[in-house]
């Protein structure tokens, strides 16, 4: 008997990656700062995404008389639309480290 082996997903087109990504936690950069984790749950062409049970850390640099602190705001959504031009990468989660 020969082995059958699994045919691997078909990748034509840049987004299909983030298709291979469907119902799994991703990381999120965006413009501004921002990162997100969360569940993706839908996405389009123009890479709006739609995320559940999200974490979204903004990072916000104070410069108080040359001495810059960098502090970290972080907040918790059930469901969030995150518009594609904010976006900048999109990572399966278990490669972030």
């Amino acid at each position: 008997m020969a082995d059958v082996a699994e045919e691997a997903p078909s990748v034509s087109e840049p987004l299909d990656l983030v298709r291979l990504l469907l119902d799994e936690v991703v990381f999120v950069k965006l413009r501004g700062d921002r990162e997100l984790k969360g569940r993706l749950h839908a996405y389009d062409s123009h890479c709006n995404l739609v995320l559940g049970d999200v974490e979204e850390t903004i990072y916000v640099v104070e410069d108080e008389e040359n001495d810059e602190e960098v502090k970290t705001i972080s907040r918790k959504s059930e469901m969030l639309f995150v518009r594609g031009d904010s976006v900048v990468l999109i990572s399966p989660q278990s490669r972030i480290h």
